[in-house]
Protein backbone atom coordinates (compact mmCIF):
# COMPACT_ATOMS: atom_id res chain seq x y z
CA UNK A 1 0.00 0.00 0.00
CA UNK A 2 1.36 3.44 -0.98
CA UNK A 3 2.25 5.89 1.73
CA UNK A 4 -0.26 8.78 1.79
CA UNK A 5 1.17 12.01 0.45
CA UNK A 6 1.45 15.01 2.74
CA UNK A 7 -0.54 17.96 1.36
CA UNK A 8 1.66 20.81 0.08
CA UNK A 9 0.26 23.33 2.57
CA UNK A 10 1.14 21.09 5.52
CA UNK A 11 4.56 20.41 3.99
CA UNK A 12 5.21 24.14 3.63
CA UNK A 13 4.08 25.00 7.15
CA UNK A 14 6.14 22.24 8.74
CA UNK A 15 9.19 21.86 6.49
CA UNK A 16 9.51 25.20 4.68
CA UNK A 17 7.78 27.98 6.63
CA UNK A 18 9.68 30.69 4.72
CA UNK A 19 8.57 29.29 1.34
CA UNK A 20 12.10 28.90 -0.03
CA UNK A 21 11.19 25.95 -2.24
CA UNK A 22 11.76 22.63 -0.52
CA UNK A 23 8.06 22.25 0.30
CA UNK A 24 7.06 22.75 -3.31
CA UNK A 25 9.39 20.05 -4.67
CA UNK A 26 7.92 16.62 -5.21
CA UNK A 27 9.92 13.40 -5.04
CA UNK A 28 9.92 13.30 -8.86
CA UNK A 29 11.19 16.87 -9.21
CA UNK A 30 14.04 16.13 -6.76
CA UNK A 31 15.13 13.23 -8.99
CA UNK A 32 15.17 15.26 -12.22
CA UNK A 33 18.44 16.44 -13.79
CA UNK A 34 18.69 19.59 -15.89
CA UNK A 35 19.47 19.13 -19.60
CA UNK A 36 22.22 21.70 -19.20
CA UNK A 37 24.03 19.46 -16.67
CA UNK A 38 24.06 16.42 -18.95
CA UNK A 39 25.21 18.23 -22.12
CA UNK A 40 28.43 17.06 -23.78
CA UNK A 41 29.43 20.60 -24.71
CA UNK A 42 28.24 24.20 -24.75
CA UNK A 43 28.56 26.29 -27.91
CA UNK A 44 28.42 30.10 -27.97
CA UNK A 45 25.99 31.42 -30.57
CA UNK A 46 23.84 34.39 -31.53
CA UNK A 47 20.04 34.31 -31.71
CA UNK A 48 18.86 34.03 -35.34
CA UNK A 49 15.61 35.97 -35.04
CA UNK A 50 16.43 39.68 -35.22
CA UNK A 51 19.32 42.07 -35.64
CA UNK A 52 19.80 42.68 -31.90
CA UNK A 53 22.35 39.88 -31.69
CA UNK A 54 21.52 38.39 -28.28
CA UNK A 55 24.11 35.88 -27.08
CA UNK A 56 23.05 32.28 -26.66
CA UNK A 57 24.53 29.22 -25.02
CA UNK A 58 23.65 26.14 -27.05
CA UNK A 59 23.80 22.89 -25.07
CA UNK A 60 24.63 19.85 -27.20
CA UNK A 61 24.35 16.17 -26.25
CA UNK A 62 25.10 13.36 -28.72
CA UNK A 63 25.45 16.00 -31.49
CA UNK A 64 21.85 17.19 -30.92
CA UNK A 65 20.80 20.55 -29.49
CA UNK A 66 19.06 19.84 -26.18
CA UNK A 67 18.72 23.35 -24.72
CA UNK A 68 19.34 26.99 -25.66
CA UNK A 69 19.65 29.68 -23.01
CA UNK A 70 20.75 33.29 -22.84
CA UNK A 71 24.46 33.93 -22.43
CA UNK A 72 25.12 35.92 -19.24
CA UNK A 73 28.50 37.03 -20.68
CA UNK A 74 26.84 38.70 -23.68
CA UNK A 75 27.15 42.50 -23.47
CA UNK A 76 24.06 42.78 -25.68
CA UNK A 77 21.53 40.66 -23.80
CA UNK A 78 23.28 39.89 -20.46
CA UNK A 79 21.73 36.42 -20.33
CA UNK A 80 18.22 37.38 -21.38
CA UNK A 81 16.29 36.15 -24.40
CA UNK A 82 12.94 37.23 -25.76
CA UNK A 83 10.24 34.56 -26.14
CA UNK A 84 11.30 33.81 -29.72
CA UNK A 85 14.97 33.52 -28.78
CA UNK A 86 14.13 31.34 -25.81
CA UNK A 87 12.16 29.02 -28.11
CA UNK A 88 14.90 28.75 -30.75
CA UNK A 89 15.64 25.15 -29.68
CA UNK A 90 12.26 24.33 -31.23
CA UNK A 91 13.38 25.97 -34.48
CA UNK A 92 16.50 23.80 -34.58
CA UNK A 93 14.80 20.51 -33.68
CA UNK A 94 11.41 20.94 -35.36
CA UNK A 95 10.40 17.91 -37.45
CA UNK A 96 8.89 20.44 -39.91
CA UNK A 97 12.22 22.20 -40.51
CA UNK A 98 13.35 22.11 -44.14
CA UNK A 99 16.98 21.09 -44.45
CA UNK A 100 17.18 20.89 -48.24
CA UNK A 101 16.78 23.44 -51.00
CA UNK A 102 13.31 23.08 -52.51
CA UNK A 103 12.58 24.09 -56.11
CA UNK A 104 9.40 24.07 -58.17
CA UNK A 105 9.97 24.46 -61.89
CA UNK A 106 7.88 26.96 -63.87
CA UNK A 107 4.36 25.53 -64.36
CA UNK A 108 5.34 22.61 -62.12
CA UNK A 109 3.09 21.17 -59.45
CA UNK A 110 5.66 19.36 -57.31
CA UNK A 111 8.65 20.50 -55.28
CA UNK A 112 11.99 18.84 -55.94
CA UNK A 113 15.19 18.79 -53.92
CA UNK A 114 18.21 20.63 -55.31
CA UNK A 115 21.76 20.67 -54.11
CA UNK A 116 22.92 23.94 -52.58
CA UNK A 117 25.50 24.28 -55.37
CA UNK A 118 22.85 23.93 -58.11
CA UNK A 119 20.55 26.41 -56.39
CA UNK A 120 23.39 28.92 -55.94
CA UNK A 121 24.34 28.58 -59.61
CA UNK A 122 20.70 29.15 -60.66
CA UNK A 123 20.48 32.33 -58.56
CA UNK A 124 23.82 33.61 -59.92
CA UNK A 125 22.83 32.88 -63.53
CA UNK A 126 19.49 34.69 -63.12
CA UNK A 127 21.14 37.63 -61.37
CA UNK A 128 23.70 38.05 -64.17
CA UNK A 129 21.02 37.69 -66.88
CA UNK A 130 18.70 40.23 -65.21
CA UNK A 131 21.56 42.72 -64.86
CA UNK A 132 22.67 42.22 -68.47
CA UNK A 133 19.14 42.42 -69.92
CA UNK A 134 18.06 45.53 -67.98
CA UNK A 135 21.31 47.53 -67.85
CA UNK A 136 20.99 51.25 -68.65
CA UNK A 137 24.21 53.08 -69.62
CA UNK A 138 22.52 56.42 -70.12
CA UNK A 139 19.09 58.00 -70.47
CA UNK A 140 17.55 59.59 -73.58
CA UNK A 141 19.31 62.93 -72.82
CA UNK A 142 22.73 61.26 -72.74
CA UNK A 143 23.12 61.48 -68.95
CA UNK A 144 25.20 58.63 -67.56
CA UNK A 145 23.13 56.21 -65.45
CA UNK A 146 25.10 52.96 -65.04
CA UNK A 147 22.20 51.22 -63.35
CA UNK A 148 19.71 48.41 -63.58
CA UNK A 149 16.08 48.46 -62.54
CA UNK A 150 15.88 44.69 -63.04
CA UNK A 151 17.47 43.85 -59.68
CA UNK A 152 16.23 44.79 -56.25
CA UNK A 153 17.05 43.69 -52.73
CA UNK A 154 14.87 43.56 -49.64
CA UNK A 155 16.80 42.73 -46.48
CA UNK A 156 15.40 41.38 -43.25
CA UNK A 157 15.82 42.23 -39.60
CA UNK A 158 17.77 39.04 -38.91
CA UNK A 159 20.76 40.58 -40.65
CA UNK A 160 23.17 42.58 -38.54
CA UNK A 161 24.61 45.98 -39.44
CA UNK A 162 27.78 44.52 -40.97
CA UNK A 163 25.84 42.14 -43.24
CA UNK A 164 23.51 44.94 -44.35
CA UNK A 165 26.53 47.17 -45.06
CA UNK A 166 28.12 44.52 -47.30
CA UNK A 167 24.82 43.78 -49.06
CA UNK A 168 24.31 47.50 -49.74
CA UNK A 169 27.84 47.77 -51.15
CA UNK A 170 27.42 44.68 -53.34
CA UNK A 171 24.06 45.65 -54.84
CA UNK A 172 25.15 49.26 -55.38
CA UNK A 173 28.28 48.03 -57.19
CA UNK A 174 26.07 45.75 -59.30
CA UNK A 175 24.06 48.82 -60.36
CA UNK A 176 20.88 48.15 -58.40
CA UNK A 177 18.85 51.17 -57.36
CA UNK A 178 16.14 49.50 -55.29
CA UNK A 179 17.86 48.42 -52.09
CA UNK A 180 15.71 48.36 -48.97
CA UNK A 181 15.37 46.73 -45.58
CA UNK A 182 12.12 45.62 -43.97
CA UNK A 183 13.08 47.49 -40.79
CA UNK A 184 12.39 50.75 -42.66
CA UNK A 185 9.15 49.65 -44.28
Amino acid sequence: MAKPSVPPLVRQLTADPLGLGSAARSRRSRELTARTQTADRVVQSVCPYCAVGCGQKVYVKDEKVVQIEGDPDSPVSRGRLCPKGAASEGLVNSPLRETKVKYRRPHGTEWEDLSLEDATDMVADRFIAARRDTWEDENADGQRLNRTLGIAFLGGATLDSEENYLIKKFFTAAGAVSIENQARI
